[in-house]
């Protein structure tokens, strides 16, 4: 696969900082790919990342959204309203080298960025959608982001292309045109009960699978239309435990116990409905993935926009406070999230 949505229906899983470690750490490993990264939540938090973190990058985000086009997301997304149906010929005037702000950043990845706007300009990219003519108006507003993908892979001639699309939580229209531009979908959560219903959920909103209660609301689903009008729709494809408490080297039993409840969950929809998944002869609980919690140096990467192969050990200073990053939890932490990126 070349294309990968990040995305849970539960907020504050970490997905945001997974798709940066991924962007980061796959462009590093690999000079000759292209890495392109598309941030379709308005929050913009993968943005700000790449950009030189939560303290250098409000001026960057200034510099990208105050241009003529907007060089954002958004940007991109207006230029579509204004000619709906047509594909736009150049799209390098959305498109943004984050090594020119964070020079921590590889040279071969490439940012289209998130936007506030976004969220704004969402209800008139709706409304096109449910125009009645051309008969085609949904099928055709879904595809914008995947138009989009289509024209960077042109831009990159020859050269290896991946696609990382960060996804806002709810299954809004913006978050819905990332998840058709994608093949994959990579689910972060946290072990609680709340995202074992939130990955239901994405079951239920990609796919139309769910419980005799909610089926009467399939007949009028995402899903539904999607299958009727040939629109494609990505296959479940890693799932990460994010922020595994540990206790002695080993996760904790409490996030043992809901990690099999989750595990158990995918691996009964699997047993149906194989189809939605990437690797459909595999069991799912097989390609979860933890990530063992390590604040610190979260907010390190976070706050500089420092990837992950740069990190090292030892004191740092953010802002006016001393942050210690310890060589074991933190080699843990980084062969964990390793071991994630492997699998794109």
């Amino acid at each position: 696969m070349s294309s990968y949505a990040f995305w849970n229906n539960k907020g504050g899983v970490g997905k945001s900082f997974l798709c940066f470690v991924a962007a980061a750490e796959y462009a590093h490993r690999h000079s000759n790919t292209d890495v392109y990264v598309i941030d379709l939540c308005p929050q913009a938090n993968v943005s700000e990342t790449l950009l030189g973190g939560y303290l250098n990058s409000p001026k960057a985000l200034h510099s990208l959204s105050s241009k003529t086009p907007r060089s954002t997301v958004a940007g991109y997304l207006e230029a579509r309203l204004n000619s709906p149906f047509r594909m736009i010929a150049d799209v390098s005037p959305y498109v943004c080298e984050p090594r020119e702000f964070n020079p921590q950043i590889p040279g071969n990845l490439r940012l289209v960025c998130g936007d506030n706007l976004l969220e704004i300009i969402s209800e008139a990219i709706r409304q096109t959608s449910q125009l009645q003519i051309p008969i085609d108006a949904w099928k055709q507003v879904l595809s914008w982001i995947r138009d989009l993908t289509v024209s960077l892979r042109t831009h990159s001639g020859e050269r290896d292309t991946l696609f990382l699309i960060d996804c806002n939580p709810s299954f809004a229209v913006y978050t819905q045109l990332g998840l058709v531009a994608s093949e994959g979908v990579v689910i972060p959560f946290t072990a609680d009960d709340s995202s074992r219903r939130a990955i239901e959920n994405v079951v239920a909103l990609l796919y139309g699978i769910t419980d005799p209660n909610t089926a009467p609301y399939a007949r009028i689903s995402f899903a539904k239309r999607a299958k009727e009008e040939g629109v494609s729709v990505p296959k479940l494809h890693t799932f990460v435990s994010n922020r595994v408490t540990m206790y002695e080297g080993k996760a904790a039993s409490a996030f043992i116990a809901i990690n099999k409840i989750i595990k158990k969950t995918m691996d009964d929809i699997h047993q149906k409905n194989r189809h939605i998944f990437a690797n459909p002869k595999d069991l799912p609980s097989n390609s979860f993935i933890e990530i063992p919690d390590y604040h610190s140096a979260c907010v390190v990467a976070a706050t500089t926009g420092t990837p992950l192969h740069k990190i090292k050990p030892g004191p740092k200073k953010i802002g006016e406070e001393r942050v210690q990053l310890n060589p074991e939890p933190l080699w843990r932490y980084r062969d964990a999230l390793e071991e994630f990126v492997n699998c794109l």
